[in-house]
């Protein structure tokens, strides 16, 4: 445990859990008598040297907490080697000797990268909504999103009911459908249009008219917002034009899925994962994800978790056709 300086980001897109995920890391080094930093503002910070030392007390009250305290960006100028080098040299001056990175595929990218290129230790921590990656069975903030979208369609439920409407939900998923099949089969959703599948026009209509024939006083219609067919307001179209009688309303989650305090299962899993990063840093580890993988710590190299992404459980989406009748 040769490591005396450890510092801690949090990169691209929050997710609700992150702020646990600090917690736990900065508790975690002081428990083991270690520097520990947190960077501002992502990669970004990086560049820009944006440090600020943490201890016990500056992560108190933050378990509950949406977002992150450390705030987040998107950076372009770190996609550069000029830009890696720069966050290098601000490490090295600064003697930090192992990097701990919250966030999902592009950021785990980045984290790679610097290690490849500037021998940085790091470990990354699954940190997205998403939960598209491999070597997990849950990324952070993903239960929560899924309570979240649970929550606002039993809400359009009710009005569905009580008018007799159809709605269409869009869901975040812009190139995994995870957020949109679970939040379907837990709501009962008629139909869910997945980007992973081929769901045609015509299937839908059939699911349409299926609910229509067997009485269903409400219908709703989960998309993704990366899926195949197109927009909500498109696949409205082509329902109305088949069925003009259909009263159809379209409803976009949004950033509201990324927001509000984390669930239960998102804290113990942050609380998990962040001593786990620390630890292995500590031993040694390096270039790896940390994960729980059937209850187990799992330490995935990070191009494994970037390149091969998390497989849909697809016996879902048969469970939700049998259920939806």
């Amino acid at each position: 445990m040769s490591k005396k300086n450890i510092a801690v980001l949090t990169s691209g897109g929050d997710s609700p859990g992150m702020n646990a995920i600090i917690r736990a890391v900065v508790r975690t080094c002081v428990f083991y008598d270690k520097n520990v930093f947190g960077v501002i503002r992502g990669y970004d910070g990086l560049m820009e040297g944006d440090f600020m030392s943490m201890n016990a007390r500056s992560v108190k009250g933050i378990l509950s907490q949406g977002g992150t305290i450390l705030k987040s960006a998107r950076s372009d100028f770190f996609r550069t080697i000029e830009g890696r080098k720069k966050a290098a040299i601000n490490l090295k001056s600064k003697k930090i000797d192992g990097l701990i990175v919250i966030g999902g595929d592009g950021t785990l990218t980045g984290a790679h990268l610097l290690n490849e290129e500037h021998g940085i230790p790091v470990i990354g921590i699954p940190g997205t909504i998403d939960n598209d990656l491999f070597g997990t069975d849950s990324t952070i903030g993903f239960d929560t999103a899924c309570n979240t979208v649970k929550s606002c369609i039993d809400k359009i439920r009710d009005t569905a009911n009580s008018h007799n409407r159809l709605f269409i939900v869009e869901v975040m998923g812009r190139d995994a459908g995870f957020i949109a099949l679970n939040s379907g089969v837990s709501t009962g959703a008629l139909e869910i249009v997945l980007p992973e599948m081929n769901t045609s026009i015509d299937e839908l209509l059939e699911s349409v008219e299926r609910g229509a024939k067997n009485k269903k006083t409400s219908n709703i219609i989960v998309v993704a917002e990366g899926n195949r067919l197109g927009s909500p307001f498109e696949i409205s179209k082509s329902i109305i034009s088949r069925y003009p009688k259909i009263d159809v309303k379209v409803t976009i989650l949004g950033h509201v899925q990324r927001g509000g305090s984390p669930s239960s299962l998102d804290r113990v899993n942050a609380s998990i994962l962040g001593v786990a990063a620390v630890e292995g840093l500590l031993n040694g580890k390096s270039d790896v994800m940390v994960g729980l993988v059937n209850n187990h710590l799992e330490y995935t190299f990070l191009q494994q978790a970037i390149f091969n992404k998390a497989p849909l459980n697809m016996e879902l989406h048969r469970i939700a056709k049998i259920l939806s009748i």
